[in-house]
């Protein structure tokens, strides 16, 4: 989905995005040239001033007030074809979320003033996911909402939008890995067992579901790492696991002390259709490899979703098995790491030492 959060939150981020002309920055925010007395558009193709000479303003009146006027070239005070065409589908995705039964493509292209083809391949590029697939995700969001409030589970499947109680049944215990009553229950009735190890980087925490392996994550102590688990399962059936377990468990450590290797066991991922779509990108990346966030993002035919891609890469449970330590900043700095920039200096070092060999 499109962000509505603040993606420019301060200066360091605005000012990158007028260096690389980003067109999704435009309306977010404006700059000011001092020399000149001119606001404009981040992605304005005047000539880029120099640092020192801008300042950054929320709003048009804002830089009016502070005694600039309009850059005639970007034309700032009118909204550009790329904003006019994002607010038709924004429009889109609300009416999808409004409406209690499934619209047509043609219908939702229709209200767009599109036609059929240009409406679905634009819908993918701003959205990440076809209007088909982004209805799917809101009625199964609509459907968790219900469960948790506590409503009966036909119902909540009624309500959600599904028409059926086997259609619910089977796209959700495919994205949930539990069925709906469980899920409504925070995992009640959902065994995960759990085995701590040590690893070149630490201490280990290795989870599982009857699908597969749910959470691999380091922790500074092992005694911590219990309370990781518990906090995304509050409800779940915890337990050690026995004999048995220890071969899983050895087997993602191996994977971890030999990252080039990779860990190659099932899993039970869960995560929106878009932290999906990252994730499965991450896995296509080669050991020795890495991409930035934006590659990472044109891959997936989201171009312009670079922070997007940041914050699915950060809530990857899956450590090593879903490589986000091969995901770096655009300048070939190392990024963020979900546990510390230092293990991921570690991984990926122990992969190039492990490629050369």
């Amino acid at each position: 989905m499109m962000d509505t959060k603040q993606p420019y939150p301060d200066d360091e981020r605005r000012w990158q995005a007028v260096v690389e002309r980003d067109r999704g920055a435009d309306g977010r925010f404006y700059y000011g040239v001092k020399t000149t007395g001119i606001f404009c558009r981040p992605s304005c193709s005047s000539r880029l001033p120099k640092r020192h000479n801008v300042e950054f303003f929320r709003t048009i009146e804002a830089a009016e007030t502070g005694g600039y006027r309009a850059c005639r070239r970007c034309r700032p005070g009118t909204a550009s074809k790329e904003q006019q065409l994002e607010k038709k589908i924004v429009a889109a995705c609300r009416r999808i979320e409004a409406s209690e039964g499934p619209l047509t493509l043609a219908e939702l292209a229709q209200g767009a003033g599109l036609s059929p083809s240009y409406f679905q391949r634009l819908f993918k590029r701003l959205v990440g996911v076809s209007p088909k697939q982004y209805a799917a995700a809101h009625r199964s969001r609509r459907f968790k909402e219900q469960l948790q409030t506590g409503s009966p589970v036909t119902e909540a499947i009624y309500a959600a939008g599904f028409s059926s109680t086997s259609g619910a049944y089977d796209k959700e215990k495919d994205q949930l890995a539990m069925l709906p009553k469980e899920y409504r229950a925070g995992g009640a009735g959902v065994s995960i067992h759990y085995g701590i190890a040590q690893s070149f980087l630490g201490w280990v925490i290795v989870a599982s579901t009857e699908k597969g392996v749910c959470a691999i994550e380091f922790g500074e102590e092992p005694s911590s790492l219990p309370g990781q688990l518990r906090r995304r399962f509050p409800q779940a059936r915890l337990q050690q696991g026995e004999a048995g377990f220890a071969v899983l468990l050895q087997e993602v450590i191996a994977g971890i002390n030999a990252p080039a290797r990779g860990i190659d066991l099932p899993l039970d991922i869960q995560g929106t259709v878009f932290q999906q779509q990252v994730w499965e990108s991450l896995r296509r990346i080669q050991p020795g490899e890495t991409r930035s966030y934006s590659e990472v993002a044109r891959e997936i035919g989201r171009p312009r979703a670079v922070r997007a891609v940041a914050s699915a890469c950060a809530a990857n449970k899956l450590a090593v098995a879903i490589p986000c330590h091969r995901v770096v900043a655009k300048g070939g700095g190392l990024g963020g790491y979900r546990w510390g920039v230092e293990r991921k200096a570690q991984l990926l070092a122990a992969e190039h030492d492990q490629g050369s060999e």
